[in-house]
Formats: structure tokens, C-alpha cells, sequence
């Protein structure tokens, strides 16, 4: 038990939902902490599509919500997973004073120098198709420049995300994964993240040895790229760290949240 009680917000990735929190998140309550998990818009149980879904703003609505709902006196420990990053950034940017650090786990992670698809056209241009396997990219939302939408395919799941995860972990997320969409042309057209909102919140990025989809050299090739406060890296996980080793991620977040709040 802690001396003093923090408040988690955890916002998962894409075609995820609030349930693949569910090891971690009794992890750190029982350990005395406050911890908050939801649905993105399209995600989990949200009653919305992504073909709805047109901006990032927008795909990150349930978080900026909430945040807004923060008290001024009380602060948050944000932590985003994969394409998460993207998504406590714009928070960040919105909500600066209201977050004590923020916590990128293997995740997107941009900076406040260049546009804000720019991570995320660097991973596109190194990643390989075949590393995406049979997952399913659809056109939406305007028939000349069109987003696409994703839907990771079970064998992409089972070798490039959960590899080291249990079989029940994987048929899980095959049954729950929802389409989802990385706005890229949003992104391109878009304000990028500025130095007095993104880049005035305290960050940490959390390296996944193992991941497979964002590989070890591209986390730390975002951290050159965006410099942050601490560096902590997770062994012999994959990207679903909150899956294959909650308990290691669990006391990952404990020690950073001692630092830095």
C-alpha cells in the first residue's frame, strides 16, 4: 500500500478497448490507487463505428471528456498504449496542468517540432506489409482522400502482438478487437503538438523488448526524436505488456509515479 493515493487514467490502442486493462487495473488499486479506463470512441463497448469516427479529435472524445471533468486541484497519471500516444498527447496539449507525468507504454509517442503525423509516417515507411499479415485495411469517410480503417487479423495478433501471451488472452482480444483508424490524413492536415501544452507535461516511455509490430529500434528512435524525463524498459514482454506481464508493468508504473509525482 502507498502513502498517498494517484489517480491512473489508462487509454488503450487501437482496436482495443478499456478490457485489456483488466490485469493491471486491480493491480494498482489494490496497491491504494485511483485508476480510470474506458472506451475510445468506435472501441470496447462504444456504441459508435468507426466509419463515424472522422478525426483524431474526435476518436479521443471519451478522454478529453473526462478530463475536462478533472477538478482543478487534482491531477492524473496518464498512460497511453501503442496508438494510445496519440491520443494522451491531445490530452496533453488540452490539459497540461492537470497531468502530473505522462506515461508512453510502447506506444506513439510525437513531438512538438514537426507535424503531427510524423511518427506515424516514419513507422509506415519502414514498417513492412507483410509484418501486418491478414489484417484488414478498408477506405472510409471520402471516396477521393479517404481515411483507412484496420482491423488487426488473428494471425497478426497471435505472432506480431501477443505472441507472449496466453492462448486465452489471444482468443479474447480475436473476439473483442473492433476496426479502428490511425488519421493519418487528419493528422497531416492538422495543428502539430506545440512546446507549451504536449511539451510542457512531465514524459516517460516505457521500451517493450519484444514487440513486434513497434519494434524495439523505432520506441527508441521516438525517444531521440522527442526527448523525455526517464526511460524504463520492460523484459521478455510483447506489446500486450498489461497481458503477458501485468505484474512487472504494475510495479513499472508504481516506481514511476514515486519519481515523478
Amino acid at each position: 500500500m502507498c502513502d498517498q493515493q494517484y489517480h491512473f487514467v489508462l487509454v488503450h490502442g487501437g482496436c482495443h478497448g478499456a478490457w485489456c486493462w483488466f490485469k493491471l487495473k486491480p493491480l494498482l488499486e489494490v496497491a491504494g490507487h485511483r485508476v480510470s479506463a474506458f472506451d475510445l470512441s468506435a472501441s470496447g463497448t462504444d456504441t459508435k463505428v468507426i466509419q463515424n469516427v472522422a478525426t483524431l479529435s474526435d476518436y479521443t472524445k471519451p478522454l478529453l471528456e473526462f478530463m475536462a471533468t478533472v477538478p482543478p486541484e487534482e491531477k492524473v497519471v496518464l498512460i497511453g498504449h501503442s496508438f494510445g500516444g496519440m491520443n494522451i498527447s491531445l490530452a496533453m496539449e488540452k490539459f497540461p496542468e492537470k497531468v502530473i507525468v505522462a506515461v508512453f507504454l510502447t506506444a506513439f509517442m510525437p513531438d512538438f517540432e514537426h507535424k503531427s503525423s510524423y511518427v506515424l509516417d516514419q513507422f509506415n515507411e519502414i514498417t513492412l506489409e507483410e509484418t501486418w499479415l491478414d489484417t484488414q485495411f478498408l477506405p472510409y469517410n471520402d471516396e477521393t482522400d479517404p481515411e483507412m480503417s484496420i482491423l488487426l487479423g488473428p494471425k497478426c495478433l497471435s505472432t506480431t502482438l501477443y505472441q507472449l501471451c496466453s492462448d486465452q488472452d489471444i482468443e479474447l482480444a480475436k473476439i473483442l478487437i473492433r476496426p479502428t483508424s490511425l488519421f493519418l490524413k487528419d493528422l497531416q492536415n492538422t495543428k502539430q503538438f506545440t512546446k507549451q501544452g504536449f511539451g510542457s507535461v512531465r514524459r516517460v516511455y516505457i521500451v517493450c523488448d519484444e514487440d513486434n509490430i513497434i519494434k524495439q529500434e523505432f520506441q527508441r528512435w521516438m525517444i531521440d526524436n522527442s526527448p523525455v524525463d526517464d526511460v524504463k524498459e520492460l523484459k521478455h514482454v510483447d506489446h500486450m505488456s498489461m497481458l503477458c506481464d501485468p505484474k512487472q508493468l504494475s510495479a513499472c508504473l508504481l516506481d514511476t509515479v514515486a519519481k515523478f509525482a
